[in-house]
């Protein structure tokens, strides 16, 4: 059978039923007030493997001969692709050899490995992991499973598209993030067979827009970098065999710097008490890029494999771009009772001290300045202009400083 084809794309959606788990439709009641639409999640963060992955490898596996299940499979994989192809070959019995770069966070490494595959590490990038396993694939006879330029891995995809408009037949957007297309592939395409008026957006991080360039060109391209902290989407080149039905059916594609991904997060965990990974949050970071009032759109969470470490990086500097953590320097005369006046005045804001760093040798003349570096919370900028005020208004003379938690 064909694939991308309805027939193609009502089978995959019924095969993958056996390994993924109803990621329901959230309504986001803050994402909808923030863009005056009705917007909706589609957690895929929520599924076993902690992506969509599973759906695209497992289609895949199910569509092989016993003979190319039993060589062995082989993929590379920047962590959800890897977690897929080895739980899919679980779910077979066969075994799975997954090249991963580097870099890889260490969560998706073990996890991989937990699912029973063997682990290589090599190369800095996706794409120099992908070289090593088609040489290993070549050399040894093993089958390869490809991430994303794969029409059968592209229609397990898009399984996803059958679950949006089954439950929410009125959508009128679907944002999905580009890596290397496969998924904006199978859900752009079926999408549009089910409903021509439905919009579907694709979202890269600006730094690794590999299909944007693909569109420009008008063929996949080769970027220099792929420089991101959305690694699940650091892809440098899109795939060959879907470029086709990506530009056919992607009726626009968006870029979202890094930055913006940071505050994503920080809303995921307070508003909605999820985890999604840097490319699970493209589509939303995108939202505010959109005229979305009275419209119907769905954003696909496409995972949540992120490491404590990351997250925990991410959520200070999160705290520290929304002013809710910031530092100032104060210089004061050396003399008894200054402290107590400078945490008097912030007190009194209703400001919270984290850390205070005084620092009596900062001038030769300890009676004109020793300097105060105080770390403290706010609730966000208008509060954290208030407490400057504050300390402006007690002859303070406040000076910003950049802000450190360590």
């Amino acid at each position: 059978m064909e694939s991308l084809t309805l027939e193609s794309f009502e089978q995959a959606s019924e095969i993958v039923k056996k390994v993924t788990l109803p990621t329901k439709l959230v309504y986001s009641e803050y994402l909808s007030k923030e863009t005056g639409g009705k917007i909706y999640l589609k957690p895929e963060n929520m599924q076993y493997t902690g992506a969509y992955k599973v759906r695209g490898s497992y289609y895949k596996i199910s569509r092989m001969s016993e003979e190319e299940r039993e060589r062995g499979l082989i993929t590379a994989s920047a962590g959800n692709h890897a977690q897929g192809v080895a739980y899919a070959a679980q779910q077979f019995g066969c075994k799975a050899t997954i090249v991963m770069p580097t870099v890889t966070p260490l969560i998706k490494v073990n996890r991989t490995k937990s699912y029973g595959a063997e682990v290589i590490l090599h190369g800095d990038v996706y794409d120099d992991a992908c070289a090593y396993a088609l040489k290993l694939a070549e050399e040894k006879g093993y089958t390869f499973v490809h991430p994303f330029d794969d029409l059968e891995v592209a229609t397990g995809q898009g399984s996803i598209a059958m679950e949006i408009v089954q439950e929410l037949p009125t959508v009128d957007y679907i944002l999905a993030p580009i890596g290397g297309g496969g998924l904006i592939t199978g859900v752009s395409t079926l999408a549009k067979m089910l409903n021509p008026k439905i919009k579907v957006i694709g979202v890269e991080p600006k730094a690794a827009a590999s299909m944007t360039a693909a569109f420009n060109a008008g063929e996949p391209v080769t970027l220099d970098s792929a420089d991101t902290i959305a690694d699940g989407t650091a892809v440098k080149r899109v795939g060959e065999n879907i470029f086709p039905y990506a530009k056919e059916n992607i009726d626009e594609i968006l870029l979202v710097e890094d930055d913006e991904l940071i505050g994503a997060f920080l809303d995921m965990v307070e508003n909605h008490k999820m985890v999604v990974e840097n490319s699970g949050l493209l589509t939303v970071a995108a939202l505010k890029q959109m005229n979305l009032k009275g419209k119907k759109a769905v954003a696909i969470l496409s995972g949540g494999n992120m490491d404590v470490i990351t997250m925990s990086s991410i959520v200070q500097h999160g705290l520290i771009q929304r002013d809710r953590i910031f530092s100032v320097s104060v210089l004061l005369p050396d003399k008894a009772g200054e402290l107590v006046r400078v945490a008097k005045t912030i007190a009194d804001a209703k400001g919270n001290v984290i850390k205070l760093e005084h620092n009596q040798f900062v001038s030769t003349n300890r009676n004109a300045a020793v300097e105060l570096r105080i770390t403290m919370e706010a609730f966000g900028t208008e509060h954290k202009n208030e407490i400057l005020q504050a300390l402006e208004d007690e002859g303070l003379r406040p000076r910003e400083i950049s802000a450190k938690l360590y």
